[in-house]
């Protein structure tokens, strides 16, 4: 379904499990988190465990940040209350990739959560299964490495200048390319015949950027869901549809100002619906979309409720 990969056996000092409290529309009317909520969780621990091992100061005097480039999340099991005890379960790593010549091409940090809650329902009578603990979600995260603020020939890091830390992270990290995720899944079949343009642009303003000067990570998932789903009900499928699994893939940022389009292509899987989807620019919107140079790819995996 996603390009999950597994978690490693990590020291003591790279995992943390701590309470994660959703906010309302963290859980749907069935129970479940909901996929665009579980980095969030995954984000709050993660670099929680993270901030042990690089300091303010050392990303001041070093000027590296580890920034997002693939994100996968998958939703569990259900129902969970706004009152459940849910955890967060999460680890971190270090690691480094290699480019075709054998050399280090990139080091990355690596982020994996668990996410498990207490049976409940907000409303209405408890369920059967009150109590039990579930996991309600899963997760993983994609960093690079880099110099995000620096000139563009001096921002690739490919060794760490961090008391504590190895210049080249030991653990080897085998590369997936974004545009892998604009394939036909094993066993799915396309719905549509090409790519094609989602009827409305999105223009960015200043209320989707963070204190990395860009747009918000996780303002595409729910772009990508909104998109997928306008798809789905212009091919018939006019039904309640929760979106359940999703990897993103992040080429390139977007900017206050930008006005980009949603490209996509839907397939079905057995009862499963879902969609592979690219982000792309006003100017390479008109163009050739094989010409395109998207700034992020999708796929999502949707499910009828």
């Amino acid at each position: 379904m996603t390009h999950l990969p597994p978690k490693p056996i990590l020291p003591a000092e790279q995992r943390i499990r701590a309470p994660f409290v959703p906010r309302y529309d963290d859980i749907g009317r069935t129970g479940h988190l909901l996929v665009s909520s579980i980095p969030i969780a995954l984000g709050e621990t993660g670099w929680s465990v993270a901030s042990r091992l690089i300091s303010r100061d050392a990303v001041r005097q070093t000027r590296i940040l580890p920034m997002l480039s693939r994100l996968v999340v998958e939703a569990g099991a259900a129902p969970l209350s706004l009152v459940s005890r849910i955890e967060a379960d999460a680890g971190i790593q270090f690691a480094h990739t290699r480019g075709p010549e054998g050399q280090v091409e990139r080091l990355v940090l690596n982020m994996w959560c668990n996410i498990v809650g207490e049976a409940g329902r907000t409303h209405g009578p408890p369920p059967s299964n009150a109590g039990e603990t579930l996991l309600a979600g899963r997760g993983f995260a994609e960093h690079v490495v880099t110099r995000p603020f620096d000139p563009p020939e001096t921002r690739r890091v490919v060794e760490l200048d961090i008391p504590g830390l190895p210049r080249i992270p030991p653990d080897r990290y085998d590369w997936q390319p974004p545009e892998a995720l604009l394939q036909l899944p094993e066993g799915a079949r396309w719905l549509d015949e090409s790519f094609a343009f989602d009827a409305a642009p999105v223009v960015f303003g200043s209320d989707r950027t963070d204190s990395n000067l860009h747009v918000n990570s996780l303002v595409y998932p729910r772009l990508f869901i909104d998109a997928a789903l306008r798809r789905f009900w212009d091919l018939g499928k006019r039904v309640a549809l929760r979106a359940n699994a999703m990897e993103i893939a992040y080429r390139k940022p977007s900017f206050p100002g930008d006005r980009v389009f949603v490209a996509l292509r839907a397939f079905a899987c057995e009862n499963r619906w879902g969609a592979s989807l690219m982000l792309v620019s006003d100017d390479d919107a008109k163009g050739a979309l094989e010409a395109a140079r998207p700034r992020c790819f999708a796929r999502l995996w949707f499910v009828e409720e």
